[in-house]
């Protein structure tokens, strides 16, 4: 579906740089949803299932360590493991990503460039 209209961009100056992004796409969501602009998708395939025990050993860390590094609670952590569950798609490509790149995902979570 073609773009028929502009989103209106308007909005109120009190709100920091993030709040204006996030009203602004709100608004554009809410465009989309009456049929007066298209937005683009993005489609990733996230792997499935995801072998967390072999990323987790490739890092060297034990499970408490591992899951305090990058977020994670040591017993869903566990449950991962030992196959009780599978994480969420957005959680696989978390661990795709740490598991391809652990040292930029540590840098980025520590806050450096």
């Amino acid at each position: 579906m073609p773009r028929s209209k502009r989103v209106n961009r308007r909005v109120p100056e009190k709100l920091s740089r993030v709040g204006k992004d996030v009203v602004h796409g709100l608004k554009e969501a809410a465009a989309h949803v009456r049929g007066e602009v298209s937005l683009r998708a993005y489609e990733y395939d996230v792997p499935v299932p995801v072998d967390v025990k072999a990323i987790r050993a490739k890092s060297g860390l034990s499970q408490s360590q591992f899951a305090r590094r990058f977020g994670f609670s040591s017993r869903t952590l566990q449950d991962w493991e030992l196959g009780r569950s599978q994480p969420p798609s957005a959680v696989r490509a978390y661990l795709t990503v740490i598991d391809r790149f652990p040292e930029t995902v540590e840098r980025a979570l520590l806050g450096v460039a």
